[in-house]
């Protein structure tokens, strides 16, 4: 397997191709839609809502996490999410500016 050469790209380069890898997998997304839809939302509740069992929520919400879109905190033996908002106005804005980059289109084949 082939090394990955990201220190020849830019910070933001990186850190948006990591963004987008975490963001790459349904439940991830299905995960996001449920804590923005109950502004923090405890795992449990993940599990009923999304239908996927509780060690594959876990792992999913270990890589929200490693890019720091969410945030948990422990309540008694729950822990609660809620969306880093920072980091998610970072995603936006990173996500947002690379769409929005000029298209020459006049002389594509």
């Amino acid at each position: 397997m082939g090394v990955t050469k990201t220190e020849i790209f830019t910070a933001a380069q990186n850190e948006l191709a990591h963004i987008a890898k975490v963001l790459g997998h349904p439940a991830r997304i299905a995960i996001l839609e449920q804590i923005l839809q109950h502004e923090g939302c405890i795992c449990n509740d993940l599990v009923f809502e999304t239908g996927l069992a509780q060690a594959t929520i876990s792992q999913h919400l270990k890589e929200l996490k490693s890019i720091g879109i969410i945030r948990g905190t422990i309540s008694g033996k729950r822990m609660c999410y809620c969306i880093d908002q920072e980091k998610w106005e970072t995603a936006q804005e990173l996500l947002s500016n690379f769409f929005k980059k000029p298209q020459n289109t006049a002389n594509c084949c």
